[in-house]
């Protein structure tokens, strides 16, 4: 910590000079490592404030005036109240310190999929979108939509949207799974409860000096786009496919109405898809590549069962079960992803 100390001095000094205000990427780059440095010196100086106050409050109750019984219960009061501070800002200081996700603090890339259950299934991606749309604005995120496939119920086959802002990873990325409905479908007349699936992945937004891109490695084929979106859109081949040979990845983009857009989008969802497996395969505990993040789409692979009929929402990981489903999905998400954060810090901690 006291190394920390230096370096969060450091960085005030040099944020200040003007050789750094002059470049934009520096002066960004040394800002990011003081935001994240900030609240580890600051709990660390409020934990040693408070075990100063505690040593004085000791050397009180050893001195010849704790012998008057008042004056007495009050320093041990305090003694008390300083120990739990001290134990609480200690606690903070360890999660904290804890190792962080490289990639916590990036923006993400959301691909969200029907599953099992056909039209319902869409229906029931399409309120994924909704929910983590709702949630991003919440959290004054911006929320991009780079690719949608719909069906004619309005559901969503397919859904690839970029949710930009700080921490947007380090929350977003519990989400990754296969995620169950269990509802009556408004097109069932027998009032039937019907159980379908979608499959959610989240993939950190690659930089392009992280993952390099050789032109000679990509097919980019072109094509109409499909859909809503006027004459302009139909008449001309606006949409990408672009096909990464050594990998078969294939990731298309039709929203915008440029080819350079779309091409442009579509290389931001490859470079994101390459990452996340490049991560997968550091990390040797899951398959490489994006199918290891969403599995089959399978039931029996759920990571979150939403229940209409009964109210409620269970995440299976933590056995988290909370009763107000349309506050849920409404992107009332904090509840559910706080407890995953808290599970995850809890891990760690119990590695040290």
């Amino acid at each position: 910590m006291e190394a920390v100390s230096r370096r969060f001095a450091e960085l005030s000094h040099r944020l200040n000079q003007p050789e750094t205000t002059a470049d934009p990427a520096k002066f960004r780059q040394l800002m990011q490592e003081y935001h994240e440095a900030e609240p580890v010196v600051n709990t660390w100086r409020a934990w040693q404030t408070e075990l100063d106050h505690l040593a004085q409050a000791k050397a009180l109750l050893a001195g010849e005036d704790a012998q008057e019984p008042d004056f007495k219960q009050m320093i041990q009061q305090e003694i008390c109240e300083k120990t739990q501070s001290a134990a609480k800002l200690e606690n903070s200081l360890k999660l904290l310190l804890l190792p962080r996700d490289e990639y916590d603090g990036r923006s993400v890339i959301v691909e969200v999929r029907s599953g099992v259950g056909g039209e319902e299934a869409a229906l029931f991606a399409h309120s994924l979108v909704r929910m983590y749309s709702m949630y991003a604005q919440s959290r004054h995120w911006q929320m991009e939509l780079l690719n949608l496939s719909e069906t004619e119920l309005g559901g969503v086959r397919e859904a690839v949207f970029a949710v930009n802002g700080q921490g947007a990873y380090s929350r977003l990325k519990f989400e990754s799974g296969v995620h169950r409905v269990q509802r009556v479908p408004d097109t069932e007349t027998q009032g039937r409860i019907h159980t379908s699936t979608a499959t959610v992945a989240v993939l950190p937004q690659a930089e392009e000096v992280e993952v390099e891109l050789d032109m000679k490695d990509l097919r980019i084929d072109t094509f109409r786009s499909s859909g809503a979106g006027g004459q302009h859109i139909n008449k001309t081949s606006s949409a990408i496919r672009i096909t990464h040979l050594p990998t078969g990845m294939v990731v298309e983009c039709q929203n915008e109405r440029s080819q350079f857009q779309n091409k442009d989008k579509a290389l931001e969802i490859l470079r994101s898809r390459l990452l996340a497996q490049k991560k997968s395969e550091q990390q040797s505990a899951i398959n490489a590549g994006r199918q290891a993040q969403v599995g089959t789409g399978d039931r029996s692979e759920k990571i979150r069962t939403y229940n209409f009929p009964q109210d409620r929402c269970t995440d299976h990981r933590i056995g988290l079960t909370v009763h107000n489903l349309d506050k849920v999905m409404d992107g009332n998400l904090d509840e559910v992803l706080d407890a995953l954060i808290m599970k995850e810090q809890a891990e760690k901690l119990s590695r040290l």
